[in-house]
């Protein structure tokens, strides 16, 4: 019986096993020398001046926005369609979600909505390079730096994704996740990346608990610090990254060539960027002869993993919904969420896999 291809799966070899196994043995657990290895070689990979890891990304999100010292009430403009860390972020520190719409062929935010969603009381935007593939970064820096707010990447699914020839995370204030399903992974962790010295000084004594030397607590922190067992992980993790990216984009290739169905469309991709392919994200369109569930339940039957990344709008969740978000409208981001539906792309896949997958999908028959 053929082994069932899952929709996700890391890449964990005795190199990183080893790396681990030395930590262990040293006693040297905490956040230490292995960490601060992977801070210098994960910014170096960004040519950036700073990178701060975190214990995961979604704290990676809370501590760029709580690092802007925005006073509560101000309103950050996030995409409605994205994981719903990167809304959350705003609601820890006391600001106001502002839902753009996305673009429909690339998911991401749409720039002259987010023009349309800028108030006086704006202050920052959160772009999400979503699915491996970056934003319009020269059109949201532009409106950003016109209007004189701040911006950050939400670059949790797109290590080593490039706009223009330019790694994102280096553009503004970068927020990556490292959990066990992401391109690269320390099991969880995050980090931030910033060429602002102060900036990154300030993110530093966040993490853990304002210290600025032994026992000396300046400002109110949090213990948000990386283990020295994820910062070996993510040093070997980091050193594959580009071996990986490469064998993403080569399944994405293979799919894109092979997936051959009416009414399923495969990713677009645009022309100045690298996509990273953390998700290879095909459309079921209205001539597709079946619903989204039908095919998922037929791929799933043959061995076949997929999911839906993501079902709705951020504020179309129940949360949201009982703070007030009832009146809101990005007309694009809740018909992308019917439609989008992931398969498998990660590095893992066989040849055999990869054309398994593409001739089970071109089988199906309503």
């Amino acid at each position: 019986m053929r082994e069932f291809i899952p929709i996700a799966k890391p890449i964990i070899g005795q190199e990183e096993i080893n790396a681990v196994e030395e930590v262990l043995k040293s006693g040297m657990l905490a956040q230490g020398e292995a960490v601060k290895r992977f801070e210098d070689e994960f910014a170096a990979y960004l040519g950036v001046k700073n990178a701060i890891a975190v214990n995961n990304g979604t704290v990676a999100l809370d501590l760029a926005v709580k690092a802007l010292g925005l006073e509560p009430g101000s309103e950050i403009i996030t995409p409605a369609f994205t994981f719903i860390a990167t809304a959350n972020c705003a609601l820890y520190q006391g600001l106001r979600p502002v839902f753009a719409d996305v673009d429909e062929r690339t998911f991401n935010i749409d720039p002259d909505d987010l023009q349309e969603k800028i108030t006086p009381r704006t202050r920052a935007v959160i772009g999400v390079h979503l699915y491996g593939q970056p934003f319009q970064l020269s059109a949201v820096q532009e409106i950003c730096q016109d209007k004189n707010i701040a911006l950050v990447e939400d670059c949790a699914q797109a290590h080593g994704a490039e706009w223009k020839g330019k790694k994102v995370g280096s553009f503004a204030t970068g927020c990556f996740s490292f959990y066990p399903t992401k391109n690269m992974t320390t099991g969880e962790g995050g980090m931030i990346t910033t060429d602002d010295d102060a900036l990154a000084a300030r993110l530093r004594l966040l993490r853990s608990h304002g210290d600025s030397g032994k026992y000396n607590h300046i400002t109110i922190g949090y213990n948000y610090r990386m283990m020295n067992l994820q910062g070996a992980l993510g040093l070997v993790q980091l050193r594959h990254l580009e071996e990986f990216t490469a064998k993403r984009i080569s399944n994405a290739r293979f799919l894109d060539d092979n997936i051959r169905v009416k009414g399923i469309s495969t990713p677009f991709r645009m022309d100045s960027v690298r996509h990273v392919y953390h998700q290879y994200v095909v459309r079921v369109e209205d001539d597709f002869p079946a619903s989204r569930q039908r095919l998922m339940e037929y791929l799933q039957d043959r061995g076949v993993g997929s999911a839906i990344h993501y079902p709705r709008a951020v504020y179309q969740q129940p949360v949201y919904r009982d703070m007030g978000y009832t009146d809101i409208s990005c007309p694009v981001a809740e018909d992308v969420s019917r439609r989008v539906m992931s398969l498998p792309v990660h590095p893992s896949l066989t040849a055999d896999d990869l054309q398994y997958i593409a001739q089970t999908l071109n089988s199906f028959e309503a």
